[in-house]
């Protein structure tokens, strides 16, 4: 049984410990879960995270339950069933969903996850992020999902619903070193049916557009804008940068007391930053792709080696994967070691 302490990182560190639990088949022990957090210990979508992976893997569970600092998980085989979870409020949905992606070399069959709760929260990706840069950048190494929102879920009461369909893949080791020509700029815009009167999406997007401005990018920039219905209102736009089959994404949520062009402009403002230097993916995605790059291999640069980036590769390090990471002054390079 693997021994991780998860004292020094967030959810990330946990999500990955499941994901290559249900993968490899082995045990791991995690103590001081999110210790150095406000709230330490497991929060909802936490204990929704652990719940799907036990389902699909059969596991033996201990220390399942909100503010525990402590879980033991014993998986015992995959089993492809449809799985269901809620979050509770508004704990994130695309987090759970994220957990159970790596699964997909290890299915047989394909696996439906219904996750009720945030699809549009802060700290996680927006419902659009997973949609339009994580799934089209997995298919070009091989992995295929379905993503299906039938109902937006914002801060507090949450209230939405995202389902997944991921299906069996034997995927191709990762080459994503160097960054095309910048194809097109996608802004989606997101927001409550509630705030429709106030041109919320609208404005959102001329936020993002006149951030942009006044920098020098030939690409077009397109936008689609939608008034969703949802428990709590709320806004998030995904700037979405193609480059060839390369996908990046920069998102920001709606605050309130925030103008929407402010919302906008903080996402343009992150794709320029990503934009002026040489890594191919996001911030977000670099932390997402450490346990792809140690299931199937090859190499990606990422913009910088972040904390987050540097406790991932402890865990998956500690699953037995050799993953080294090269700073290069502007980005870095993770690579697995053959």
């Amino acid at each position: 049984m693997h021994r991780l302490d998860g004292a020094a990182g967030g959810g990330q560190l946990l999500r990955t410990a499941l994901s290559l639990s249900l993968v490899t088949g082995e045990s791991f022990e995690m103590d001081n879960i999110r210790g150095n957090r406000s709230t330490p210990g497991l929060r909802p979508q936490h204990v929704a995270c652990v719940s799907v992976a036990g389902s699909v893997a059969n596991a033996d569970v201990d220390g399942e339950y909100e503010g525990s600092s402590r879980l033991q998980f014993s998986p015992d085989g995959i089993r492809a069933d449809p799985v269901e979870a809620s979050v509770g409020t508004a704990g994130s949905t695309t987090l759970v969903c994220e957990t159970l992606l790596p699964v997909a070399v290890a299915l047989d069959d394909p696996l439906s996850l219904t996750v009720t709760g945030g699809t549009d929260v802060r700290w996680s990706p927006p419902t659009d992020y997973l949609r339009h840069v994580k799934r089209p950048l997995c298919s070009t190494f091989g992995v295929d999902f379905d993503v299906n929102v039938s109902r937006r879920g914002f801060y507090p009461a949450g209230g939405g619903k995202l389902a997944v369909r991921i299906n069996p893949a034997k995927p191709k080791s990762l080459d994503l070193l160097h960054c095309p020509q910048l194809d097109e700029i996608h802004v989606y815009s997101v927001a409550s049916e509630a705030l429709s009167d106030a041109s919320v999406g609208e404005r959102q997007v001329e936020g993002v557009r006149d951030a942009l401005a006044g920098a020098d990018i030939e690409a077009p920039v397109r936008s689609s804008v939608s008034a969703v219905e949802s428990t709590s209102p709320g806004t998030a736009v995904v700037v979405v940068a193609r480059s060839g089959d390369i996908v990046a994404g920069f998102d920001a949520y709606g605050e309130r007391g925030v103008p929407a062009e402010a919302v906008g402009e903080k996402a343009a403002e992150s794709f320029l930053d990503w934009y002026r230097g040489d890594a191919p993916v996001d911030h977000h995605m670099a932390d997402q792709l450490l346990v792809w790059v140690a299931l199937v291999g090859g190499r990606v640069r990422i913009p910088e080696v972040t904390e987050h980036v540097r406790t991932n590769l402890d865990v998956i390090r500690a699953f037995g994967y050799e993953v080294d990471v090269r700073d290069e002054g502007e980005s870095a390079v993770v690579e697995r070691v053959e």
